[in-house]
């Protein structure tokens, strides 16, 4: 199982958006066995990354070219279907293909919609990954470069971010995979990309287990979002305060208190039906967020037990504790 812990990492000053800053996870990403076909029998992994601007395409690009994807840079999106095409000629040369899009103009939405629908039709069906971030995180990295929004035009870095976000709107409510990187270094987003991508990244469903605090915020990239405040909080036992729900005095404290254990059984059991949706589905990725006040004693336990059990399902885990170290 694997276990990254957030907010350790941040990016730097004068990082580029979309390079040394992770720049800018709510998703579903498409059967592998429903991938484009191409001469020779070849199966043709699709993957279309777009987003904020800032928000780390370039980074997600460059990762996916060290994992051996055939990446594409500023592809239009009325020229995927020709892409797929001559993918289709070699005969297999080009297992895995990404293409990077960006907005060029204010038919991006529908341009890329129509790509993907007349894809459907010859029986591709990409994966969409949308990056993005917060937009004062968006704001800090466009000013340590200094450089302009593509979309300000004669207004502020601000009005950029707004006007992308409402274009964008209807491409993140269809993507399979929203990757938020605010809370990311390169390091840490090029982590966990390979883990989505890398080799055998599409044998098993993939799932990650966030613990937050939601004094922070919710989690943008949430799929399901369990409310742990209803159990007694550790931070006022004055042994307990200063440790973390990884401790193990902290662990046994939160999970022996009554409906701990209970909850932990019907969830696990509810998740089980929901993941089973998502499979029949066709959805290979899903953020489970786990929450509390803080984010540091109690949804950080139970986190870590959730992970542990889904682990033995045979599915593939990743343990991130978005807010732990905030305090």
């Amino acid at each position: 199982m694997e276990r990254t812990v957030a907010g350790a990492g941040r990016p730097a000053p004068g990082e580029e958006p979309g390079a040394g800053a992770a720049d800018a996870s709510t998703w579903e990403l498409g059967d592998p066995a429903a991938s484009d076909t191409g001469a020779g029998g070849q199966v043709t992994d699709v993957v279309i990354i777009t987003g904020m601007s800032g928000a780390g395409r370039s980074t997600a690009a460059k990762t996916l070219e060290d994992l051996d994807w055939f990446v594409i840079d500023n592809l239009p999106p009325g020229l995927l279907p020709t892409m797929i095409n001559l993918a289709r000629r070699a005969k297999g040369a080009l297992p895995r293909i990404a293409a990077v899009m960006d907005v060029r103009s204010r038919a991006f939405s529908s341009d890329l919609q129509s790509a993907i629908a007349e894809l459907a039709t010859r029986g591709v069906r990409p994966r969409v990954v949308f990056m993005e971030a917060a937009d004062d995180t968006l704001i800090r990295r466009f000013d340590s470069v200094r450089r302009p929004h593509p979309l300000q035009e004669d207004g502020r870095v601000v009005d950029g971010i707004a006007a992308e976000r409402e274009l964008l709107r209807a491409v993140r409510g269809e993507a399979d995979l929203v990757l938020d990187t605010s809370a990311l270094n390169v390091h840490e987003l090029r982590a966990r990309l390979q883990d989505f991508f890398g080799p055998g990244s599409a044998v098993l469903p993939r799932l990650s287990v966030v613990s937050f605090g939601y004094k922070y915020g919710l989690p943008v990239d949430a799929d399901l979002v369990a409310d742990c405040r209803f159990l007694p909080n550790p931070r006022w036992i004055e042994a307990l305060a200063p440790l973390t729900g990884q401790d193990p005095r902290v662990r046994e404290y939160v999970l022996s208190q009554q409906g701990a254990a209970e909850f932990l059984d019907a969830y696990l059991a509810a998740l089980r039906v929901t993941l089973a949706g998502y499979e029949r589905q066709g959805k290979q990725f899903a953020t489970l967020a786990i929450g509390c006040t803080g984010g540091k004693h109690r949804s950080v336990a139970m986190a870590e037990q959730i992970a542990e059990r889904l682990a033995t399902t045979g599915l593939g885990i990743q343990l991130v504790h978005r807010d732990l170290g905030r305090e």
